[in-house]
């Protein structure tokens, strides 16, 4: 009767070994893919070549650095609901009250001019006039 057990016991351990795969070696997991790193390149400042525009968004000026020739003519469009203004160097808006009124300037002479709106202070903008 012992023996019996014994091979009954022995029996199922192995029936249990080999429902679990008995030391079966697992699969390899899926080769990586080698995908390269994207390239990040950085914006040089905006260059405009004739009549220029600076979008004020987001209590912002866009672009805040401008780069044109002497004779350019820029504008400044006001797209938010909130008025600002174009103050400094040379540059002296009225207040642009709502969306979508703006003002413009003709730069005639090198050099650079820095600007920000009298409403906002933090708002800040360079226009670089090149010869």
């Amino acid at each position: 009767m012992k023996a019996l057990r014994l091979l009954t016991l022995a029996g199922v351990g192995a029936v249990t070994l080999s429902a679990c795969g008995g030391g079966a070696r697992a699969a390899d997991p899926p080769a990586m893919s080698s995908t390269p790193a994207p390239t990040v390149v950085s914006a040089p400042a905006t260059v405009a070549k004739g009549p220029a525009a600076v979008e004020i968004s987001g209590f912002a000026f866009a672009p805040a650095a401008l780069s044109v020739p002497v004779g350019t003519k820029v504008t400044w469009t006001n797209r938010d609901e909130e008025p600002h203004t174009v103050v400094g160097s040379g540059l002296h808006s009225t207040v642009l009250g709502n969306a979508g009124s703006s003002y413009s300037y003709t730069f005639t002479k090198a050099g650079t001019y820095d600007y920000n709106c009298s409403i906002h202070p933090f708002m800040h903008g360079t226009v670089t006039v090149t010869g």
